[in-house]
């Protein structure tokens, strides 16, 4: 049978989810992602994406794809799973980086986890990184470039990104170098009427962003249609992600724990 997800260009249908969303107040939006895990082909094009949307330096990157085999010889199996920060509803990394650093992390009305990049210090970023049950989610940016030690360096590296509504440029000392960084669902986009940039690159359409307070949006259709196929990573440790992934093997993708 086919699906009401299935027969309309996602990219418009989800922007059209976004432009109704941004009609209504923070508090009532209710921001999620949902990763087909049988549609990635690995191409790393939202990785790329990430990267140069907010001009990430060497060892940060807010999506990462993981390749699983599940199961044991003859009968393998094996899922690609983009990874990002869960934004979870319960998270454990923002009572951790406040304890050291106060103010460094919030949750947002919207869903999102967002961080303060004046106040989020080495310390904090190792309390959350600590506290978090998720690998590849937080990160540090320890202030080097891919161009170090070159006669010059590029304007790639060097051009402003505008997370959390303000233009940062990576120079010595100053924020964002020498904070803890992590995604953010690219809130600089959406509060712009544009989709998160690791949504708009890939090819697979394996990647689904909007409002889960929505009932209509795409994300939730998709989810409800999906029954029975969906989960979410370490949801048994009470951390509420608002990253689903659907899959057709979803006993044995919960044995799988990055």
């Amino acid at each position: 049978m086919t699906t009401t997800t299935e027969t309309e260009n996602i990219l418009v249908r989800m922007h059209q989810d976004l432009q109704r969303a941004l009609q209504k107040p923070a508090n009532r939006r209710s921001w999620a992602m949902a990763v087909d895990t049988r549609k990635c082909i690995a191409c790393y094009g939202c990785v790329i994406a990430c990267i140069a949307e907010n001009v990430l330096p060497p060892g940060v990157t807010y999506r990462t794809v993981l390749d699983i085999e599940l199961g044991k010889y003859p009968n393998v199996e094996r899922i690609l799973k983009p990874m990002n920060c869960q934004q979870c509803d319960n998270a454990p990394c923002i009572a951790a980086a406040n304890d050291v650093a106060p103010g460094s992390m919030e949750k947002r009305p919207d869903g999102v986890v967002a961080v303060d990049y004046e106040r989020a210090t080495k310390a904090a970023f190792e309390a959350a990184q600590k506290a978090c049950p998720y690998k590849r989610a937080v990160y540090f940016d320890d202030g080097r470039f891919y161009t170090d030690g070159t006669p010059a360096r590029q304007a790639y590296e060097t051009r402003p990104s505008f997370e959390y509504g303000r233009a940062w440029t990576r120079t010595a000392a100053k924020p964002p170098v020498n904070s803890l960084r992590k995604c953010h669902f690219c809130l600089h986009r959406i509060e712009n009427g544009e989709l998160p940039a690791c949504v708009t690159t890939c090819i697979g359409e394996a990647t689904c962003f909007g409002d889960l307070s929505d009932p209509n949006s795409l994300i939730a259709q998709l989810l409800k249609e999906n029954r029975g196929k969906v989960m979410r990573v370490n949801e048994s440790k009470g951390t509420q992600p608002r990253v689903y992934y659907l899959t057709d093997t979803p006993v044995l993708c919960k044995s799988q724990h990055p």
